[in-house]
């Protein structure tokens, strides 16, 4: 029987697949013919996806190489998706070194870890695609009380644009999605957080030209996208999607 879908024939390996975008994006890959090798650190939330047809799970740490250079080897991806990473709250003054040096070190320096993991093996067989995790609050606007997570992911969208320039004419690209407040178990904990969750969400809220926030399936569509070869003359770019905060 031929296979179907935009991802037919395609591995993909997916970090922070548990929950929220990773996890939706997981399925949206299955759905569309990808092998998807769907990873996390937390084993409890990477069982949902236990059973799902084409999904094989495995537990994965992106600040351990050793762990990455095993789940690049066992997945052999067409695929990469980078979507492991974490949000400081505060500005500059609030920030800590150990805050900043956590949030480079999970945001930036893992994507640069499995990113050079699978260089190799998709030049080797002809090209794949890199899809990294940005967000606006860098990209385009600097959003208040986000430093440290803005600078980090400042940071991603460098280096995504230099492995796209450096790779270009191997068949590898390497793209950006910057998302804006998207539904999802990381923001549900960011709004309690806060110490009141209705007035955070609330204002949250607001500043949504939408008036709602964005959903993991939307992002997950993205990811969709540039993963396929519908994409196929895209590479280097930070692509926004936002519910036209930034617009």
């Amino acid at each position: 029987m031929t296979e179907r879908g935009r991802l037919a024939g395609k591995a993909a390996l997916i970090t922070a697949a548990g929950q929220g975008i990773g996890r939706a994006t997981a399925l949206a890959m299955a759905a569309e013919g990808a092998h998807v090798f769907a990873t996390d650190i937390n084993a409890d939330t990477l069982a949902t996806l236990d059973g799902t047809d084409g999904v094989t799970t495995f537990t994965l740490d992106v600040m351990d190489e050793a762990s990455i250079v095993e789940g690049v080897t066992r997945a052999t991806p067409d695929i990469l998706f980078n979507c492991a990473g974490f949000v400081h709250h505060g500005t500059i003054l609030d920030a800590t070194e150990d805050e900043w040096n956590f949030a480079f070190e999970l945001n930036v320096r893992s994507m640069f870890r499995t990113s050079r993991a699978v260089i190799p093996g998709m030049i080797e067989r002809g090209g794949g695609s890199i899809v990294n995790m940005s967000s606006v609050a860098s990209s385009v606007i600097g959003a208040p009380n986000r430093f440290v997570y803005g600078a980090s992911k400042a940071a991603v969208i460098g280096l995504t644009k230099s492995i796209a320039s450096d790779f270009v004419t191997s068949g590898l690209r390497c793209n950006a999605i910057c998302p804006g407040t998207v539904e999802s178990p990381s923001l549900e904990d960011r709004l309690s957080d806060t110490g009141d969750y209705d007035k955070a969400r609330t204002a949250f809220i607001a500043r949504q030209p939408m008036g709602r926030f964005g959903t993991a399936a939307e992002i997950a569509a993205l990811a969709v996208y540039l993963a396929s070869d519908e994409s196929g003359f895209v590479t280097g770019q930070a692509i926004n999607i936002d519910g036209g905060w930034t617009s």
